[in-house]
């Protein structure tokens, strides 16, 4: 197995983390770069945007023809975990969710009219955009089946009606992914329709307060109540909203993960360094086997992290769906990530439960990736699955072709 990365790929990963080095990490100890919510204030965003965008690490992941660099999802992998180093880097490069995955969803089945009026300006960081999927009990959440917003069709245009609620992004944005239940079949039920913040019909009802750091626009509980879409804003087809889903969410799971070990891999930064410096009973914290064995388990687990966000990765570059692998990587990053910045802060005592460090703002915002695009039993349940579908070809090895060399 070739573990190599292309060397194009990897002058991607060293300026991006350049890029972070200089212009981002020292904004962290900053006050003044953070708004209100804890996330870099827009003036300052806005800033920085352009020196990505001038170093040419602007929206790495979208193909060339669309403004970025055609990164495979393995190359994202890479790119990913680099620009995550800071807390900060992902909206930088405009790889954050949920702009990102809803870049791809309408490259990928956007018709070219769509691609122009709702990806475009996406890409050029104009606007941001929220994908509008999960609602309040008894509607749907990671069973989208449950989906009870309704698009009823009066003509060439659909009013929406229903509540939605937890959608990230969507006090700040101008573009929306929304899914709606146009009838009951259980596998053509549901459509996706575009629509913009300015159009009449719908509301935010609340920005919900969380434990978290927040995204841009927070998380937000909405309100349709006769939003009008015409069928030229359907993104694929009326009916084929669980395709849009399964295009969106498979790839966005594994981009979560990829962007959190670049977190777990800062917070081990931050408590090693501390523990090759800090003394206690004349014996510094990095000699001391109790602390060896804590960072030697995190860097282990961090590998394995990284070994199954590639495979899953190179799965989905093969045009698999790459389920089962993208559920076994979003489990164990997650917890991952929560448990390397726990053993930092541990490791830093009451410095990494302060502010002086972001160990603290790593640490709240890691306790939503066991449950933001599903919980860890949702996903264990999918593993479940396709373990009794396929039994112990569940392990099996893609053979390749046999090229005559023998090995």
């Amino acid at each position: 197995m070739d573990f190599h990365i292309a060397p194009r790929i990897e002058d991607y990963r060293a300026r991006i983390a350049r890029f972070v080095d200089r212009e981002l990490l020292p904004l962290e100890a900053d006050p003044s770069s953070y708004d209100a919510h804890e996330n870099i204030a827009l003036p300052l965003l806005a800033e920085l945007r352009e020196k990505a965008k001038a170093e040419g690490l602007w929206c790495l992941q979208l193909p060339e023809h669309a403004g970025g660099a055609g990164l495979s999802t393995v190359g994202m992998a890479v790119t990913y975990e680099a620009m995550n180093r800071s807390i900060f880097g992902p909206v930088v490069f405009n790889s954050a969710a949920p702009d990102d995955g809803n870049m791809m969803v309408l490259e990928k089945l956007g018709t070219e009219r769509q691609k122009e009026k709702w990806l475009k300006p996406i890409v050029e960081g104009k606007v941001r955009s929220a994908f509008a999927m999960t609602e309040p009990h008894p509607g749907g959440g990671s069973d989208p089946s449950m989906i009870r917003t309704r698009a009823e069709r009066r003509g060439d245009r659909f009013v929406i009606t229903g509540r939605k609620w937890f959608i990230t992004g969507a006090a700040e944005a101008s573009h929306f992914i929304l899914l709606a239940r146009t009838s009951d079949d259980p596998r053509s039920g549901l459509t996706a329709f575009l629509f913009h913040k300015d159009q009449p019909g719908w509301q935010i009802l609340r920005r919900i307060p969380i434990m978290g750091p927040e995204e841009h626009g927070g998380h937000c509980e909405i309100a349709f109540e006769g939003l009008e879409v015409g069928e030229e804003d359907i993104l694929l087809d009326v009916g084929r909203g669980l395709k849009v889903t399964q295009t969106r969410l498979g790839p966005a799971r594994l981009t979560h993960c990829m962007r959190w070990l670049g977190l777990a891999k800062r917070s081990m930064e931050i408590a090693t360094e501390y523990a090759a410096e800090r003394e206690g009973f004349g014996v510094r914290l990095a000699d001391r086997e109790s602390i060896q064995i804590m960072l030697g388990d995190i860097a282990m687990r961090i590998e394995i992290g990284r070994l199954l966000v590639a495979k899953a990765a190179w799965a989905i570059d093969q045009g698999s769906f790459a389920r089962t692998e993208v559920s076994m990587a979003k489990i164990h990053v997650a917890n991952l990530l929560h448990s390397a910045v726990d053993t930092a802060i541990q490791i830093n005592g009451a410095r990494g439960y302060s502010k002086d460090t972001v160990l603290e703002w790593i640490y709240r915002y890691a306790r939503q990736a066991r449950l933001v695009d599903g919980a860890d039993e949702v996903h264990k349940m999918v593993i479940s699955r396709a373990l009794a579908e396929e039994g112990a070809d569940l392990w099996r090895w893609p053979v390749a072709e046999d090229d005559g060399g023998g090995s």
